[in-house]
């Protein structure tokens, strides 16, 4: 099992996460910033548990995301 957080206010909107996890991320037309799919909210912190098969490239987008919003957690 592997958790996912993101910190969407601090999002700059980049699309590093879309581009390397689209199963999981997309972008908000409404405000350019990137939307966790199925997170759920909780103190400007959205968070998903995902299966393990996801975790490589979750953890290639949090790698990638310039200011650092996206955690990966395996469990």
């Amino acid at each position: 099992m592997v958790i996912i957080t993101h910190q969407r206010e601090k999002c700059i909107g980049c699309n590093y996460c879309v581009e390397l996890a689209f199963q999981r991320w997309r972008m908000s037309k409404k405000d350019g910033k990137c939307t966790l799919i199925d997170g759920v909210e909780k103190k400007g912190f959205y968070t998903v548990r995902v299966q393990d098969d996801e975790l490589e490239e979750n953890q290639k987008a949090a790698n990638a995301c310039p200011v650092k919003i996206i955690r990966i957690k395996q469990i």
